[in-house]
């Protein structure tokens, strides 16, 4: 075996020798190497380009960087078109991953803001929303199904829900409706979205986590709680198990925890204990407020983990 370091975009300067008749004044050039090619940017360039930027969040502006770094310049703007022009082609692919995560038992969705450099504020694929929104978000939907995960990026005015909303028109009719996980933001979760709504008990964990130092003891119950919990539910992966064993599984082992957690919970308040205004009173607010959403995967069989 021998490894070899080479800069992730290649180029090849050919250079055609151009010879001058002193008789007759033509010029005759040399014919170019069948290696050569017709076209500027060769198709691995572009697929290489989406695979770092789209397959290993690799930024455009860092790729620019390292290539000029290594003496063959490659531009942002130049990106750009190169996978621009080839995508086209792979639409196809893209339209069929979509379809089939319209099929998926659970999905994930969530989103971020999203810089551009110019946009088309008439864009009619946006409809009405071109209208009352300015800002641009970058919405990741995750679809599992059975034996396949899929995941999908959007990148536009609309939010995380209304992709979703959008992906979820292809799902074949008499499915059951798709258990969505996500946090408990409005925009996350559109009044036409029909879906079994579960939230993340990681995003409820979080909460906890930023006043731990004010609450050292009261957090860490809450921790171990939900370790708890966690090593169930990998346990539960582990063995492989159905979504309705899972169901039964969660239901024995991690449904008596959750319930002692929710008691004690409750006393916080009930004893006067917490502050409800306080930093870790908000967090106790966020699990007993969205209690039947964070514990899902103790009441329905397709939901499966605890997120």
């Amino acid at each position: 075996m021998r490894i070899k370091g080479q800069a992730p975009i290649a180029a090849t300067v050919y250079e055609w020798e151009k010879l001058r008749c002193n008789l007759c004044g033509d010029v005759f050039t040399a014919a170019a190497p069948e290696e050569a090619g017709e076209e500027k940017d060769d198709q691995t360039a572009a697929s290489r380009i989406a695979l770092l930027r789209y397959g290993s969040g690799f930024p455009w502006y860092r790729l620019e960087g390292l290539q000029e770094n290594l003496g063959i310049p490659l531009p942002v703007a130049t990106q750009c078109e190169i996978v621009q022009g080839t995508a086209a082609q792979i639409q196809p692919a893209g339209d069929e991953l979509i379809r089939q995560a319209a099929q998926g038992g659970v999905v994930h969705n969530d989103d971020t803001s999203m810089r551009v450099l110019s946009l088309d504020r008439g864009a009619a694929s946006d409809g009405e929303i071109a209208a009352e929104r300015t800002g641009v978000f970058t919405s990741g939907i995750v679809s599992i199904g059975e034996g396949y995960r899929i995941g999908l990026y959007f990148t536009g005015r609309k939010h995380a829900g209304e992709n979703l909303a959008d992906v979820l028109k292809q799902r074949a009719a008499g499915l059951e409706a798709p258990i969505q996980m996500g946090d408990a933001l409005s925009r996350n979760l559109p009044q036409k979205l029909e879906t079994m709504i579960a939230h993340c008990l990681a995003h409820a964990r979080r909460h906890f986590v930023e006043v731990t130092p004010n609450f050292p003891l009261e957090c860490r119950f809450v921790w171990e709680s939900l370790g708890e919990v966690y090593g169930y539910d990998e346990a539960a992966r582990a063995q492989r198990l159905s979504p309705e064993q899972r169901l039964r599984f969660h239901q024995e082992h991690s449904g008596p925890v959750m319930e002692k957690l929710h008691i004690w919970l409750d006393a916080q308040f009930d004893e006067r204990r917490v502050e409800p205004n306080s930093g870790l009173g908000h967090a106790i607010s966020y699990l007993l407020k969205h209690g039947d959403r964070l514990t899902l995967y103790i009441s329905a069989a397709s939901g499966g983990t605890a997120g």
